[in-house]
């Protein structure tokens, strides 16, 4: 059995440890009301331009755009969100499982890391990081999507990459975090039918090319946008959920330890009352 001095020693250690956790935790949960604020807020508009978006290109019928068209050349390019900070449970890690675990092969990848936490674990796996933008996660804001937008449309337009994804988890409240990869370029069309009757193809004002040159950037923008915000939400979420189960588990450790030292204190309270004892004995 350990000594007093030890048990006492390990339980201020787990003591000093829970502060920190608790202190975490606080912090992490008045992050989480901003970010799920601005998420939830953001979500409606995001999802509204998905839908509308993606209706308006189902009835692009037989158009031909360079959106619309497979790269033959060039590299996958995957937008990887994580976080710059650890201690948030698996959401990191399950975002590197996404890409390691799933059906491409490491040597057509071209990783467009936000968030360092990715991209370390990524690059110890050998995979090509291609840019690093970790600061756009700390305070998302929609220039920066377009800047990473129009520069990853620069990429695909001249032929270095061939197709682009999101990878991030979606925010689905405060518990539920959802690890997603979603397809950017080239943006997949299906027919939708109702019934016999199909969709009634879409008529733009001005030239095809020109409408879709101006609504698929800013259509990809929108998306990176949202699964900035949602992401910060999901980190914040996690990290709190994180550091309750810690200081819990703490709370456990330190009532075994209370435990131990008790009995370790009542086992040299008896050792000497017996020692006192047979001393007594000895001298009559």
């Amino acid at each position: 059995m350990a000594s007093m001095r030890d048990i006492k020693r390990r339980k201020g250690s787990i003591q000093s440890t829970q502060q920190i956790t608790k202190a975490m935790k606080l912090v992490s949960t008045v992050k989480l009301q901003r970010a799920k604020q601005r998420a939830e807020q953001s979500k409606t508009y995001f999802d509204c331009m998905f839908e509308t978006v993606n209706s308006i290109l189902q009835r692009t019928i037989g158009m031909k755009h360079r959106y619309l068209q497979p790269g033959e050349t060039g590299k996958k390019a995957i937008i990887v969100i994580t976080s710059n900070r650890g201690l948030a449970g698996g959401y990191n890690s399950n975002i590197v499982k996404l890409i390691t675990k799933g059906e491409f092969a490491k040597e057509d990848l071209a990783i467009y890391a936000i968030g360092k936490k990715g991209k370390d674990a990524l690059a110890r796996y050998g995979y090509e990081i291609a840019k690093d933008a970790s600061d756009m996660i700390e305070e998302p804001s929609y220039p920066d999507a377009m800047c990473l937008c129009k520069e990853l449309l620069e990429q695909f337009a001249e032929g270095k990459i061939s197709e682009i994804y999101l990878a991030y988890t979606r925010f689905k409240n405060t518990v539920v975090h959802v690890p997603t990869m979603l397809k950017l370029l080239p943006v997949e069309v299906e027919q939708e039918e109702k019934g016999d009757e199909t969709f009634i193809p879409m008529n733009f004002e001005m030239e095809d090319e020109e409408a879709l040159d101006m609504l698929i950037p800013k259509y990809i923008t929108s998306l990176i946008y949202g699964a900035l915000v949602e992401a910060v939400a999901s980190e914040n979420g996690a990290r709190m959920q994180a550091m309750d189960s810690a200081t819990s588990n703490a709370e456990e450790m330190i009532d075994k330890l209370t435990l131990m030292y008790n009995r370790a204190r009542q086992g040299s309270i008896t050792q000497e009352l017996t020692e006192i004892i047979a001393g007594a004995e000895a001298i009559s």
